[in-house]
C-alpha cells in the first residue's frame, strides 16, 4: 500500500477540525459537490477516485488520468474547487495558485508539477505520494537534518526570486505592494489587513472578543510592538511553511504544497511565519535561523540584515495574529456542531483560546481572562448566535 498524502488542520483541537470537516463534507442524499462531479469525469472510474483530502481551502480528489491522456496523464493528479462560503484569515496576492507554481517550474525544487500538454487540465496538481512532514515528526519535534537542509535551500531559492521576475497575475491592490526594501510598510499592511479582514469583518456580533477583553485598541499596540524594522530586499514567500504543507516521498525528497498565500515581500517575515508554525524545539530553531540567514545572504546580501532585532518582533506579530484567527476559528467550530453545546467541548474550546490569548496578550497589550471568563463570553456568543439567524 502506497502512501499518501495526508492533510489535518495545524490550527484547531483535532476535534474541532474533526466537526469542521464533517459538516464540509457531508451532504444531502443523492447530490454530489462540482469537484466531485469533475473529479468522477476525469477518471472515468468513480470508484477509483479517492477523497475528499481534508484540507481548509479547498475540496480535493485524487484521481488517474485515463491511458487516452497518453504519456502527459501518467500518474495521479489533484483536482480541487475552492469551498464555497470560507472565511479568508490570510491575504492573496497571486490570482492563481497554478499559473505561480508553473512559472516556478525550473526555479524551486521540490514543487509538485501540472499536467503537461493538456490546457484543458492545466489546473490538476501532481499528487505526491508520501506522508506529511507533520505526520512523521509531530509539532514540537525535531526535524532530521537532511530534511532540514532541503527546507534552508527551499528558502536559498525564494531568497533569489524577486519581484518583477515573474510572469503571473497579481491581484493584490496598489496599497499591498510597498516599495522593495520597505519593509516597515509591509508589516503595516499585514496589520490592516488582520484588523480590517479578519477582526472588523468577523466581529461575531462583538460579544466573543468583548468578553475576551479584544474590544480595545489591541492594534494600536501592536503597531508600536512591530515598529522600527530594518529595511530588507523583497524577494517571494510561500507564507504559509509548516509541517502540513511539507510531503515526504518514499525517496525522503522534500516537496512543497500549498502556494496560495504566497507573495513579496520581507524574507524575514517568511521565516517567522515558519518557526512559529513549525514549533522546532529551541536548538533546532537557533540552527534553522543561522542557516537561514547564512543562506540567503549568498543569494541577496541583505536579506537578513537586523534579523536579531526583528525576528522577536515579527514573531510577536505571528502571535497576535493567531488570537484572532483562532477564536473566529474556534467559536465557528462550536457552531458548527449544532444543538447544545456539552461543558467538556466548550472547556476544550475555552483551553484553546486561553492559550491564544496567552501568547498575544504582550503585543496586543490585552489582559488574560480566566477560564472561567472565556467559557462563558463562549456560551454567551453561542446562544446570541443562536437567537439571531441573521447573524450566521
Amino acid at each position: 500500500m502506497p502512501m499518501r498524502e495526508w492533510r489535518r488542520s495545524t490550527v484547531l483541537p483535532s476535534f474541532l477540525f474533526d466537526l469542521r470537516q464533517r459538516e464540509r463534507t457531508v451532504m444531502a442524499p443523492g447530490t454530489t459537490s462540482l469537484a466531485r462531479e469533475r473529479a468522477d469525469e476525469l477518471s472515468g472510474d468513480a470508484g477509483m477516485v479517492e477523497g475528499p483530502l481534508h484540507g481548509y481551502h479547498h475540496e480535493t480528489y485524487v484521481v488517474t488520468l485515463p491511458a487516452v491522456a497518453g504519456e502527459a496523464g501518467q500518474g495521479r493528479w489533484k483536482c480541487r474547487e475552492p469551498r464555497p462560503g470560507l472565511l479568508w484569515f490570510d491575504r492573496r496576492c497571486f490570482a492563481s495558485e497554478e499559473q505561480l507554481i508553473r512559472a516556478l517550474e525550473g526555479r524551486i525544487e521540490g514543487i509538485p508539477g501540472l499536467v503537461p500538454h493538456l490546457p484543458e487540465h492545466s489546473d490538476l496538481q501532481r499528487f505526491i505520494e508520501g506522508s506529511t512532514l507533520g505526520a512523521l515528526y509531530g509539532s514540537g519535534s525535531e526535524i532530521p537534518f537532511a530534511l532540514f537542509e532541503q527546507i534552508v535551500s527551499l528558502f536559498r531559492q525564494l531568497a533569489g526570486v524577486k519581484i518583477g521576475s515573474l510572469d503571473v497575475e497579481r491581484t493584490c491592490v496598489p496599497e499591498d505592494r510597498p516599495a522593495d526594501g520597505n519593509t516597515a510598510g509591509f508589516m503595516e499592511r499585514l496589520i490592516v489587513f488582520t484588523e480590517e479582514g479578519v477582526y472588523r469583518r468577523n466581529m461575531l456580533d462583538e460579544v466573543l472578543f468583548r468578553g475576551l477583553g479584544l474590544d480595545g485598541d489591541p492594534f494600536g499596540n501592536l503597531r508600536e510592538r512591530v515598529s522600527g524594522l530594518t529595511a530588507r530586499p523583497f524577494c517571494l514567500l510561500h507564507a504559509d511553511l509548516h509541517r502540513e504543507n511539507f510531503v515526504v516521498d518514499a525517496e525522503r525528497r522534500l516537496w512543497t504544497i500549498d502556494w496560495e498565500l504566497a507573495m513579496f515581500g520581507d524574507p524575514l517575515y517568511d521565516l517567522a511565519t515558519h518557526l512559529y508554525l513549525m514549533r522546532y524545539p529551541a536548538d533546532q530553531e537557533r540552527w534553522m535561523t543561522k542557516h537561514w540567514c547564512e543562506a540567503v545572504e549568498r543569494v541577496a546580501p541583505g536579506s537578513s540584515a537586523g534579523w536579531k532585532t526583528d525576528l522577536p518582533k515579527l514573531l510577536a506579530f505571528k502571535q497576535a495574529q493567531s488570537v484572532f484567527t483562532d477564536v473566529i476559528r474556534t467559536a465557528l467550530s462550536l457552531e458548527e456542531v449544532g444543538g447544545a453545546v456539552d461543558g467538556d467541548l466548550l472547556e476544550a474550546a475555552g483551553d484553546r483560546i486561553l492559550t491564544v490569548l496567552a501568547a498575544g496578550a504582550e503585543p496586543l497589550g490585552s489582559e488574560v481572562p480566566p477560564m472561567e471568563k472565556v467559557t462563558t463570553s463562549l456560551g454567551e456568543w453561542l446562544e446570541a448566535r443562536a437567537q439571531s439567524p441573521d447573524a450566521r
